[in-house]
């Protein structure tokens, strides 16, 4: 409402500023080739009021409309300033409109082009549009502020932030705003700005405030922001959408990480001590001598990871992540295929240990490659 009325009032402005230019000119004879005294024409701008000397100040003849029109329309300006600041108020971000209407009026795009303002009306409002530029870059930089600063709420389960919801209302408004307008550059530096802030924000996450893994909702947050920016397509906002994508890969490998041991743990704790010993020097046919890595130590904890159980950690594993992941984002079945790649990579990974380290035992792992890939389609299947 406020950017029509704003559009109304430039609109009958206009030819009010422009006939009463043309009057003046015509009236007082200002011609482009006549220096004008201003004592003669506007008694009330004399700019030096001792006269004594015969010393008078001469203008040109648009610096004498201009003076002239500053005159009868001096209360312009203020009335104008005072109206952008009950736009600020009437709406949140009633300063991307403003800004809008003012450019396309002061740079000769608003309307049709036989309504282009007078020079003292684009005088005038380009000293407006001043305001509302800073204006605008206050706004900004409030909500910056309040999406740096803002928390998880209480507890959070998971799910998309308030400021990731904030960030994408904002563009989906600005975009809107200026989609005619040929003048963006102040949107597209606040548009970098606010995306910083939220990539800023999410990456500030901190687990207290979780009742779920930390890069689980990192990652889920960056998912959304970059299939938000697929479907905008904001030229000035690749970077970042090429940035959500690369975070949310490294937070879900992360996360696959975290989960990754939960049904192999004691393997996974032995191997990990296996390869210890190795990075510290201990050559891999004298690892089985270690005490605590012995082929005795080494059966018993296989036989703790029988096939069966393997299966049913991975079923706990599956619902506890299907729990927990927004189904808005779909990401269980990308998770649970990364899930997948990576387990399998472990377990190869443990095959290789126990033929290095324990050649011609005999041992090995009481499930296989197959089995594991069966599990997981089981599980997938019955989903």
């Amino acid at each position: 409402v406020s950017k029509q009325v704003l559009e109304q009032v430039l609109r009958e402005l206009q030819p009010l500023c422009t006939s009463e230019q043309q009057f003046l000119q015509e009236f007082f004879r200002l011609g482009c080739d006549s220096m004008v005294r201003v004592s003669a024409v506007v008694p009330s701008l004399q700019l030096i009021p001792d006269l004594s000397h015969g010393l008078v100040w001469f203008l040109r003849p648009e610096e004498t409309t201009a003076q002239l029109l500053s005159e009868i329309f001096s209360c312009l300006e203020p009335e104008l300033r005072a109206f952008l600041d009950i736009c600020n108020k009437v709406h949140p971000l009633g300063c991307l409109q403003v800004l809008v209407t003012l450019s396309d009026s002061v740079f000769g795009t608003w309307g049709s082009s036989s309504a282009a303002p007078s020079s003292f009306l684009r005088a005038l409002l380009g000293n407006v549009l001043l305001l509302a530029k800073s204006n605008f870059n206050k706004c900004i930089g409030t909500l910056c502020k309040e999406m740096e600063e803002a928390k998880a709420p209480s507890r959070m389960r998971g799910g998309i932030l308030p400021c990731v919801s904030r960030f994408q209302e904002f563009v989906t408004f600005s975009e809107e705003v200026f989609r005619t307008s040929r003048r963006r550059g102040e949107l597209d530096k606040a548009q970098l700005r606010l995306a910083s802030s939220v990539f800023s924000s999410i990456s500030g996450l901190s687990s207290a405030n979780l009742r779920v893994n930390t890069d689980m909702v990192m990652m889920e947050n960056f998912h959304h922001i970059h299939n938000f920016l697929c479907q905008k397509n904001i030229p000035c906002l690749e970077g970042k959408k090429r940035e959500a994508k690369q975070r949310c890969r490294e937070h879900m490998e992360k996360f696959v990480t975290t989960y990754l041991g939960q049904p192999l743990e004691g393997l996974s704790h032995f191997f990990e001590g296996v390869k210890a010993r190795l990075a510290q020097g201990v050559k891999e046919e004298e690892v089985s001598f270690q005490l605590a890595y012995s082929k005795q130590e080494l059966r018993k904890v296989i036989e703790k990871h029988p096939g069966k159980e393997v299966k049913s950690a991975l079923e706990t594993l599956y619902k506890k992540i299907h729990k927990y992941l927004s189904p808005e984002e779909n990401l269980l079945p990308v998770v649970w295929q990364a899930m997948e790649w990576e387990f399998i990579r472990q377990y190869r990974e443990f095959e290789e240990l126990i033929q290095r380290c324990y050649a011609g035992s005999g041992i090995a792992l009481s499930f296989t490659v197959e089995d594991l890939l069966s599990y997981f389609n089981s599980i997938t299947m019955s989903n």
